[in-house]
């Protein structure tokens, strides 16, 4: 199966990066664990990154740059993330342009640009500080406005790369009265301000990540051009919390590809150690536990490739999307860590053992990304409060527009499809206009049961998906009549049982893009993909959180998934529902030749 074009920078750049069990490769286990060892940031790494010039893909085509879609994004990210997090997370600060690319002057957006391509330039953000986290609003930082900008006072903790970028966007307080209008945003140049008027905080020693510049900005009587201010004066917020919904999403990718490092080489270890006459693979406790990983990381796919597309194709439902994927993507693939971790026994604890000792780093740096951009609590917040809209959106729009329902559930889920241009002035802060995901059940459920007539499916699996999806829209309106009922009133201090009723909306979102997936997708992902049997197994693994398994279908035979685990393993595979290559050990390409093969392709 040839990858599609959206996964052909992740693939060109995977080869060039090499094999990272290859202690000699750039970006090596054997390289990462040395550098996490010293606390060391990865200065080597970041710089092979920006020769490469993969800097160039996190600026828009419109403003100088090569970044087409969020899909793409993803990709790449998982490649940098399955050889080490520290250096993935480091460089991807500079996705924080993307405030610059929304919310710019045409001025700033080209200087960024040139920042970032010309000088290898590299952003943070000062949002949070140590006496209030989350709570922007409450933010001791100020902006005084003075003739010709503004004099910044105060203190920003912690931010990732404090000290080693030039850029850094600060969130300020600038009217006292404001409210939600009180802060502005800014895009501070370190070059152009005062050196004797900022100083960067120690840094931060953090149980995972260790090589990262950790740390935060001290800022005294700074003097900063009007011209640094990003958008209207009072628009701080809004722009922060817009960005956020761009990077809860992104952060999905970190943790994707910190789950295959953890599945792939606990696979690595169960394949070669013997046991009792066997290898531990050919143990049942063991394989399931394997297969398990392998189909959480698949229905983790489904959800994150869908809201990446959705950036492109209905942004204005991203406050919903975004949250939903950065609360169960990242939880659900730590857990994935946590359970394959008793596979590998005590080797997952060591720091030499086994691929140099990866394991435990990446357990260790995989447990930050469920706090990145909003903690578990933040997102499950910011979704709770979009619940009971939801709700009244899915009843007032039940059988209503199908055709435009089914028009727009195609071009987020086909990838095959073209994507619209993103326009970020088009994210709302709040969803006023439903879930395409879950008001799109009732067409999923139609097309699945018109596939009864395929005699290329297996009816067994084809039946048991369609009982599953039922079950999904059965728990989707017990789900709305509990939020119909609830006592739910806006404000931070909601009941557990509100936060429960969240986290099932995600599990329910997880499994409808799983559907909407496997439908456009049958005839595009090769055959594993197309039978369906990974849809059953992981659809009834969703349900388990609402319902005991006795009281759902029976389990289907996971002999196929189990088997694929292997072959994706053997044929070193992404593990996901695009498989695209990964760099072959004996094979290696120069950069020289994976941009021209790239020129070529297109």
């Amino acid at each position: 199966m040839q990858p599609l074009k959206q996964y052909w920078i992740a693939e060109a750049l995977e080869k060039d990066l090499g094999d990272p069990t290859n202690p000699n490769n750039v970006m090596s286990f054997k390289q990462v664990i040395d550098l996490d060892e010293r606390e060391e940031f990865p200065h080597e790494i970041i710089n092979w990154l920006y020769n490469w010039k993969l800097q160039h893909y996190y600026i828009p085509t419109e403003c100088g740059g090569e970044f087409t879609s969020f899909d793409e994004f993803i990709a790449f990210v998982r490649v940098l993330s399955r050889r080490d997090q520290t250096a993935a997370i480091a460089f991807t600060t500079m996705f924080w342009s993307y405030l610059t690319w929304m919310a710019g002057t045409d001025e700033q957006k080209r200087i960024l640009s040139s920042f970032m391509k010309d000088a290898n330039g590299a952003m943070c953000l000062a949002y949070s500080e140590k006496a209030h986290g989350s709570d922007l609003l409450a933010s001791d930082v100020r902006a005084t406005k003075v003739p010709g900008g503004y004099i910044l006072n105060g203190e920003k903790w912690p931010i990732n790369r404090a000290t080693i970028s030039g850029v850094t966007f600060v969130l300020a307080k600038t009217d006292e009265e404001g409210g939600a209008r009180s802060l502005s945003l800014f895009m501070v140049e370190k070059s152009k301000i005062d050196p004797a008027n900022y100083s960067h905080l120690p840094k931060i020693f953090t149980h995972g990540v260790r090589g990262s510049d950790m740390s935060g900005i001290k800022f005294e009587n700074c003097f900063i051009p009007e011209s640094m201010r990003l958008g209207a004066e009072g628009a701080g917020l809004e722009l922060a919390l817009k960005g956020f919904q761009i990077t809860r999403a992104l952060c999905a990718a970190f943790s994707q590809g910190a789950a295959d490092t953890a599945l792939r080489t606990t696979l690595k270890f169960a394949l070669g150690r013997q046991l009792y006459g066997k290898t531990v693979y050919d143990m049942p406790q063991p394989k399931r536990t394997l297969t398990d990983g392998f189909l959480d990381i698949l229905i983790c796919d489904c959800a994150t490739i869908g809201v990446a597309r959705g950036f492109n194709t209905m942004p204005e439902q991203i406050s919903v999307w975004s949250a939903v994927v950065k609360y169960f993507v990242t939880t659900t693939l730590e857990t994935v860590v946590q359970n394959v971790s008793v596979v590998l026994g005590s080797r997952f604890y060591m720091r030499e053992e086994h691929d140099y000792g990866i394991f435990q780093k990446v357990l260790r740096d995989n447990a930050i990304i469920s706090m990145f951009d909003g903690s578990t609590v933040v997102n499950l917040h910011a979704l709770l409060l979009q619940l009971r809209q939801l709700t009244k959106s899915r009843v007032r729009n039940a059988g209503r527009n199908q055709e435009n329902l089914q028009a727009r559930l195609a071009a987020t889920f086909d990838l095959t499809q073209p994507l619209p241009a993103f326009d970020g002035k088009k994210l709302e802060l709040v969803n006023r206009g439903g879930d395409d995901v879950l008001q799109g059940l009732g067409l999923a459920l139609t097309s699945l049961i018109d596939l009864k007539t395929d005699s290329s499916l297996n009816g067994e699996v084809l039946q048991q998906i369609i009982q599953l999806t039922e079950i999904v829209q059965e728990e989707l309106n017990t789900l709305d009549h509990q939020i119909t009922e609830s006592n739910f009133q806006f404000g931070h201090e909601q009941a557990p049982e509100v936060f429960d009723i969240a986290k099932q909306y995600c599990v329910l979102h997880a499994a409808a893009s799983s559907v909407h997936m496997w439908l456009h997708n049958r005839h595009h992902l090769g055959d594993f993909f197309s039978n369906g049997e990974w849809l059953a197994l992981g659809l009834r693994k969703l349900l388990l959180t609402f319902r005991p398994a006795k009281a759902l279908p029976e389990r289907i035979d996971d002999t196929a998934v189990a088997q694929e685990l292997v072959r994706l393993y053997t044929d070193n595979r992404m593990f996901s529902i695009v498989p695209f290559q990964l760099a072959n050990p004996q094979l290696q390409e120069t950069t020289t030749d994976a941009t021209q093969r790239l020129q070529l392709q297109a």
